[in-house]
């Protein structure tokens, strides 16, 4: 098993960049509950809804909106397990999430590539992936494989099949699918439990997570309930990741904008544990600022991409859930 070097503590073993006080924190969270309470979330999926409505949440079946007390949040949390175990293929890259120990992944899901070859701008396929993965099998700097590119060159309806094949037989290392719905999330599972030995064996060595995004501002899309809800009844881990983009589909304070992130992922998570209680989850973020000079685009690589980032992990460790923040 791989255990990383820690970092984020005062010592030897790494830094931290910690500009929220413990105070400004619990005020985040506090604004958190509020709007997950009165504002709520959007949610489409009917059972998600019966789930949120049997277990005391307020949910407006016409407007789709569930409203979900703190209290149902604040018992998710206490559930939510501290460390989470990503298994590979091969034991050697077993890897296990706790508090401040850093991993690297590649990020996804990429649409367009330059050809390694001829250089030129292309469609991504499947073959791209397959690429990627044999490249993430052989670097020791990457410790897991992410949903990296989508299958451009394959039926719409299944890419996400073939986007999860491809990978599944190209590395040893644990591998992030994102399904389309319930059906191509129960399809995923059953394939990562044919190359694990079978469901409870991959319950027991999860090779693979289930992930997904919201949509900002505090939605919950169709592909991101199956994640949420078909991994919790298997078992294994399922990472969801915020993109509120401050100033667009957020508020363009730093505070503002975590509040809304944080919303969507503590939904996601209070989900999966009514689902399954205890069942593993991966607080993940992509939060960035709108370039409101060029209109729709996001600033990845800007100053305030990395406060967002250290905010994120600031507010995932006060909750001590594992956590997913991308880079720059």
């Amino acid at each position: 098993m791989k255990r990383n070097t820690s970092a984020g503590y005062s010592s030897f073993k790494g830094a931290s960049l910690k500009i929220f006080s413990d105070s400004d924190l619990h005020s985040i969270h506090l604004a958190t509950l509020e709007v997950l309470e009165r504002t709520g979330l959007n949610i489409t999926d009917e059972e998600a809804l019966e789930y949120f409505d049997r277990n005391g949440a307020r949910v407006d079946y016409e407007k789709k909106v569930v409203k979900i007390p703190a209290w149902m949040v604040e018992d998710a949390l206490k559930s939510a397990p501290a460390s989470v175990f990503l298994a590979g293929k091969d034991a050697k890259y077993d890897i296990i999430l706790e508090d401040g120990r850093v991993y690297v992944c590649p990020f996804g899901l990429g649409i367009l590539i330059e050809d390694p070859y001829t250089g030129e701008l292309r469609e991504t396929t499947k073959q791209d992936i397959a690429d990627c993965a044999r490249l993430v099998d052989y670097l020791d700097e990457y410790d897991f494989v992410f949903d990296t590119m989508v299958a451009r060159d394959v039926d719409p309806k299944v890419a996400c099949i073939h986007g999860f094949e491809a990978p599944l037989i190209n590395t040893n290392k644990h591998v992030l699918a994102s399904p389309e719905n319930k059906t191509t999330a129960k399809i995923l599972l059953e394939m990562g439990a044919v190359a694990a030995g079978g469901m409870d064996k991959l319950s027991d060595r999860p090779i693979m997570m289930l992930g997904g995004c919201t949509i900002s501002p505090l939605t919950m899309p169709e592909s991101t309930v199956a994640a949420v809800m078909e991994a919790a009844r298997a078992r294994v881990p399922s990472m969801i990741l915020s993109m509120a983009m401050s100033g667009g589909m957020a508020p363009v304070t730093l505070a503002g904008a975590l509040v809304v992130m944080n919303a969507e992922i503590l939904g996601a998570l209070t989900l999966s544990q009514l689902v399954n209680k205890g069942t593993p989850f991966i607080y993940g973020s992509s939060t960035g600022t709108l370039d409101m000079r060029h209109k729709a685009a996001a600033m990845l690589g800007c100053p305030e991409t990395g406060l967002i980032n250290a905010g994120v992990a600031s507010i995932a460790r006060m909750y001590n859930i594992p956590t997913l923040v991308a880079g720059g």
